[in-house]
């Protein structure tokens, strides 16, 4: 009895399914669909997706774990786990880019209809990122063929993200931490924070900054904002402002501080090729420029510190030719002359509240322990020839106290090795020295030529120190043309040829500094009990002749209507020695003049000046060394011994 209901049940079911056949396989196809979902693993697409991938590329891509979608009839979400993109067959790493997860939506309407790639958010789960450049200067981020399609990402997020910058060939080697920042607007696309460190040009490394998001890399109307700061060995940066169409930096507006123990350190991470300097830092607006060779990098109004000077100006370096192009405009209102030792292969001095560095004060010790004064630091002929330069640096008020200097004009020139200062130019004692030097550093051994105007200089301001000299009257000029080889100062000199002449016209002198130079000690004594006078100058001269380094006197004198000194000798630029004769003539009859011959030796660090007593100056002995130089030193063997007449200081030198 039981079994005939539940047989008349079935047989009802039955007859009802075939009485609505369309309801029956909508039920079939419904219940179909309830056990493929339940049964459904989107892991089966991973594997289409991941030959995909490498046939477009060229690289491995694997799907480590789970794939999943989940459904939207607008935007689905895609998430796939433990993603790993392979790296260039060169690299010894084997991954390009991985993360924990990846996780990102999609317009599918989009997609299907349109074949437009919108992507409204991407969230990236310790995303790492190994960016290696390789044989060729190839990096390893160029791989396959660009697609049709680009992508419009509209949100970013990166939680505990890595990138990795490796350059073996530049001895570059960078690590940077990247995170989402989160801000109190939800922004779709927040700004991101970098941390890193590593080794750039072998130098130690270090990265701190904010950034807006990646995503606004791309938005080439809207600037891109930056705060940060990067240090490279004892080289630090701080940039910041904005960006517009930053991938291609196209317009940027930064203000960019530098600052360091030694632009010379700028060398090996620029290429900018600068000597030695004490600590710097500099501020001004950085902005870039493109050219049809290639782009020119601005640094303009810029100001700061260089040692003890302040400097400012407009620099520029431009880039895509064979070697980067420097040009300059410098200006200085107070310049500290110590600080320019650089250039001539020195340090600046150190301790008395100097600007230096642990490196330029060891070498400034070390030059103190020298026996020699002529720097021997050779050039770098390396940087020499690494760039060209066009330089112009004014400076409207020097600092040195032991030298009368007042004010520099200097132009650099510079090109593929062959530098010109043309002029260099300092005001001097309220005259000048003007100068033009060529230094051709395109062979092994730099050749120097130099041609040097000395005029006008004020007498008591070149002896700033000397008490009796503070109120003489006269004026000094003269011309130095000398031609040396040899890569350090030193050398050139050492190996000079040329001539030096230097002379004055008429002025006046202290009585008592002539007595003195006499040796006359009885007129020297009289003049300290009465009080000084002024004596006049007639001329003074000095003429050598440079032959390998050795400057030889050809004539040398200093005529006053007091005293007559005649001298004689040569001065080693190879040996820094001193050998000069200086014959004092005194034109009284001072009872206790000695008239002895005044002898300069020694070295240029340490000279020594002493009387020769066994040698008394007598009339004929000083018109026999008189007779042996050129005029107008040759009339001064007219003169009488005093009270007589004075014969004035003829010839070119007295004019």
């Amino acid at each position: 009895m039981n079994g005939q209901p539940e047989t008349m049940r079935v047989n009802t079911a039955l007859a009802s399914l075939r009485r609505h056949p369309w309801w029956s396989a909508l039920a079939v196809f419904a219940l179909a669909i309830v056990a493929l979902i339940a049964l459904w693993d989107w892991n089966w697409f991973k594997g289409p997706i991941e030959r995909q991938v490498q046939a477009r590329t060229g690289r491995t891509f694997t799907i480590g774990g789970d794939l999943d979608v989940d459904l939207d009839w607008k935007t689905p979400t895609i998430r796939a786990d433990a993603v790993h993109f392979g790296n260039a067959t060169w690299s010894k790493e084997p991954t390009m880019a991985s993360a924990d997860r990846v996780e990102f939506e999609i317009e599918w309407r989009s997609l299907v209809f349109r074949r437009e790639v919108h992507v409204p958010g991407l969230r990236l789960s310790r995303p790492q990122l190994h960016l290696e450049m390789g044989p060729g200067r190839v990096g390893n981020w160029k791989f396959g063929e660009p697609g049709e399609a680009q992508a419009e990402f509209r949100s970013l997020w990166i939680d505990d993200g890595q990138l990795r910058f490796l350059d073996g060939a530049q001895r570059t080697d960078i690590t940077v931490d990247v995170h989402s920042e989160r801000t109190h607007d939800d922004a779709a696309a927040p700004p991101v924070l970098v941390v890193g460190s590593g080794r750039w040009q072998g130098n130690a490394f270090k990265l701190d900054g904010r950034a807006e998001s990646p995503l606004e890399l791309r938005n080439t109307a809207r600037p891109y904002r930056i705060d940060a700061r990067a240090s490279a060995g004892a080289t630090h940066g701080h940039a910041r402002g904005t960006l517009l169409d930053p991938l291609r930096l196209r317009d940027f507006d930064l203000r960019l501080a530098l600052s360091g123990k030694d632009l010379a350190d700028l060398y090996p991470l620029f290429g900018i090729a600068t000597p030695t300097t004490p600590p710097y830092r500099l501020d001004g607006r950085f902005t870039r420029e493109v050219t049809a060779l290639g782009n020119v990098w601005h640094y303009d109004g810029f100001s700061g510190k260089v040692g003890d000077s302040d400097l400012g100006g407009n620099a520029s370096i431009e880039t895509g030719r064979k070697r980067p192009y420097l040009r300059a405009r410098l200006t200085s209102r107070r310049l500290d002359f110590d600080d320019l030792a650089g250039f001539v292969g020195k340090a600046p001095q150190a301790g008395g509240g100097e600007a230096t560095n642990p490196e330029l004060a060891a070498q400034a010790a070390r030059e103190s322990a020298r026996t020699r004064v002529l720097p021997d630091q050779p050039y770098e002929l390396e940087k020499l020839r690494s760039m060209d330069a066009d330089v112009r640096w004014t400076a409207h008020r020097i600092n040195a106290p032991k030298l009368p200097l007042d004010d520099m004009d200097a132009h650099l020139l510079l090109e593929n090795g062959l530098l010109r200062l043309q002029p260099l130019n300092f005001g001097v004692a309220d005259g000048d020295i003007r100068s033009t030097i060529r230094m051709d550093a395109r062979e092994a051994v730099i050749r120097t030529n130099a041609d040097i105007a000395v005029r006008g200089l004020n007498l008591p301001k070149l002896l700033p120190t000397l008490q009796l000299a503070r109120d003489s009257i006269g004026k000094v000029g003269g011309d130095v043309q000398i031609a040396g080889s040899g890569n350090s100062i030193a050398q050139m000199l050492g190996s000079s040829d040329g001539d030096v002449a230097l002379g004055m016209g008429q002025g006046q002198i202290s009585n008592l500094l002539m007595e003195w130079a006499g040796i006359d000690i009885a007129e020297a004594l009289k003049f300290m009990v009465r009080g000084d006078r002024k004596i006049p100058i007639r001329c003074a001269f000095g003429d050598f002749s440079v032959d390998n380094g050795v400057m030889t006197a050809r004539a040398l004198a200093f005529d006053t209507s007091d005293t007559i000194i005649v001298g004689e000798g040569d001065i080693n630029l190879r040996d820094e020695t001193l050998n000069l004769k200086l014959r004092p003539r005194p034109k009284d009859r001072s009872l206790l003049s000695l008239r002895s011959p005044l002898l300069v030796g020694g070295t240029f660090k340490d000279p020594s000046f002493r009387p020769d007593y066994g040698r008394l100056g007598l009339r004929s002995a000083l018109a026999l060394a008189l007779g042996n130089i050129a005029p107008p030193a040759a009339l001064l063997a007219t003169l009488e011994l005093g009270p007589g007449e004075d014969s004035n200081c003829g010839g070119r030198y007295a004019k």
